[in-house]
């Protein structure tokens, strides 16, 4: 076959089409996930449709589905298969209704050979069904427990009452409202069907291959839930499961590690498997000299070799659980057998502020070498400052965001060794310097937040940065200085300081000795200096003191941990 084909189609045509073939939703597809309320929405689609479009030529276009030939040459669903599904649902649910209609009605029986082509293989001459058993759509999705009952579904248009499965709870919806609107509208409810089977319109993109399938789905602006590098991973893994216990066991796994990410703050699956790269990188020694890679290509590359490991899942699921710790701010359970500590989550603080994640890889490599030891958290913590040091002296010398890649792969590399890095690099920072590092301004003033010797716990990850001489002019709280004076020293870090999100909204843009009230309230030990200033009145000269204070502060901490 060409390498795509492209054929307009009524849903009748395109089920009926798969005689001796299937629908396949392959193994990597996530679970079915439209809920009754989608259901409904598409119903009464359909219904408005029928009832303001009948005496017109027009169709109703229910989308594009993206298939390639799999080895047995059935249409294996890349993109559509939450729509494709539900498609079989209501067809099954037309097929029901018809078969509990009088049989001597030659409009009912005019239906069902109409719809009976759609759902089973049928005689060619008689259009009667040849075996229930041989269903055009089935789903091999790996982490869903639900699948037999679709088929079931389909084989026999039974459900049981107390299911609560999406296929099970759709199925339920199309029978209620299918006879519902039989009753109601006896003559209309022929025509729907027919609506449904001839005007109900599906664009199917055919390809040759599943490259090309994926390809062309990732171009498309779908409705539906984009398939990640994850979904492939997962399919992979799970093909190369020999028995049907270690593939129910995979399962199990891949559904906490779903549950994990899903449960942490800012956290994906495939940004698990993307810090795994680089504990694989460092264990094969791939520092710098060896270029980054797509996520999919890195474990694509020969035949998804990398994928095989029998560690892989327990090692996905030891960072996964690791990161969900970190993110969600969490004191690791006991049985992890690490901790981390306040001082080490200070620096976390920090750098999740950063304009890239490049330090996470570091952090990765460290945890997955060095979690089981006792001595951990005091490694971690060590680290952690050697990579807030390293990473925020270069952007202040360098700013931009890709100058510190070939060093983090190098450091990998050295950590998976167990060798010192970055000893011998070395940066100069002068004041201007602290000028040209905007885009980590916030993870600076945290820094120097947390580095004041009276700071006493965490700050509250969602902390406004305050402007002590307010941004919003109001000739009042300037002392005498015009509105361009002030401009020029407003975004100073001398002006700046991170403060509790409630008492900076309540402070608002007042006078400062009328803020130094709120002030007074914080639990940040730089916001309570600003609360014991002897004067109401913050000058030019006040924002002077604080940026030489400010600067020297950090680069004081640059120069303990040696990169300056």
């Amino acid at each position: 076959m060409p390498e795509l084909s492209v054929n307009r189609k009524s849903v009748g045509k395109l089920f009926s089409e798969m005689q001796n073939k299937k629908f396949i939703i392959p193994d990597f597809q996530r679970p079915y996930s439209w809920d009754v309320e989608k259901c409904e929405i598409l119903w009464q689609d359909i219904i408005n449709f029928l009832e303001t479009e009948e005496n017109t030529q027009a169709d109703y276009f229910l989308g594009t589905i993206v298939s390639n030939k799999d080895e047995n040459e059935n249409n294996e669903i890349i993109d559509g298969q939450q729509r494709i599904t539900t498609l079989s649902l209501i067809l099954r649910a037309f097929y029901y209704k018809l078969e509990q209609m009088p049989q001597n009605d030659k409009n009912v029986v005019g239906l069902m050979n109409k719809v009976a082509p759609c759902i089973w293989n049928v005689d060619e001459i008689s259009n009667e069904i040849t075996d229930r058993e041989s269903i055009h759509i089935e789903s091999f999705v790996a982490t869903d427990d639900d699948n037999q009952v679709f088929h079931t579904i389909l084989k026999t248009g039974e459900i049981t009452k107390e299911a609560e499965d999406n296929y099970s709870m759709n199925y339920a919806y199309f029978l209620k409202v299918c006879s519902e609107y039989a009753e109601k509208n006896p003559v209309n409810w022929e025509k729907l069907c027919v609506t449904i089977l001839n005007k109900c319109i599906i664009l199917p993109i055919e390809c040759s291959s599943q490259e090309t399938a994926l390809t062309i789905f990732t171009t498309l602006n779908d409705r539906g839930m984009p398939l990640d590098d994850s979904d492939i991973f997962k399919a992979q893994i799970y093909r190369k499961m020999k028995t049907k216990e270690a593939r129910a066991e995979f399962t199990e796994q891949w559904k906490e590690l779903s549950n994990t990410c899903a449960a942490g703050v800012n956290l994906n699956i495939n940004d698990i498997f993307r810090y795994y790269t680089h504990v694989i990188r460092a264990r094969n020694g791939m520092g710098a000299s060896e270029k980054e890679i797509g996520l999919r290509r890195f474990y694509a590359e020969n035949k998804y070799e990398r994928l095989n490991d029998e560690k892989i899942m327990s090692e996905v699921m030891r960072l996964a659980n690791f990161w969900y710790y970190l993110n969600k701010r969490d004191e690791p359970e006991n049985e992890e057998g690490y901790t981390i500590s306040l001082e080490s989550r200070k620096y976390i603080d920090c750098l999740f502020y950063y304009p890239n994640e490049y330090w996470k890889y570091v952090a990765s490599v460290y945890f997955m070498k060095n979690n089981d030891k006792t001595d951990f958290e005091k490694g971690f913590c060590s680290i952690l400052k050697k990579v807030t040091t390293f990473m925020f002296a270069k952007f202040i010398t360098t700013p931009t965001v890709n100058a510190v890649k070939p060093d983090v792969f190098n450091a990998c590399v050295s950590i998976e060794k167990g060798q010192n890095f970055w000893n011998d690099i070395k940066f100069t920072i002068t004041s201007n310097n602290f000028y040209s590092s905007v885009r980590i301004t916030r993870s600076l003033l945290l820094l120097h937040a947390y580095l004041n010797p009276q700071q006493v716990g965490i700050i509250p990850y969602d902390c406004h940065i305050e402007h002590i001489l307010p941004k919003k002019w109001q000739a009042a709280n300037y002392n005498g200085w015009d509105k361009e004076q002030a401009q020029e020293w407003l975004e100073n870090f001398g002006n700046r300081v991170v403060f509790e999100k409630k008492l900076n909204i309540q402070a608002g843009n007042g006078y400062f000795g009328r803020k130094k009230e709120r002030y007074a309230q914080s639990n940040i030990a730089d916001i309570k200096d600003l609360a014991n200033y002897a004067s109401n009145d913050f000058t030019v000269d006040d924002i002077k003191n604080r940026e030489n204070e400010f600067i020297s502060r950090l680069t004081n901490f640059f120069v303990e941990q040696g990169v300056c």
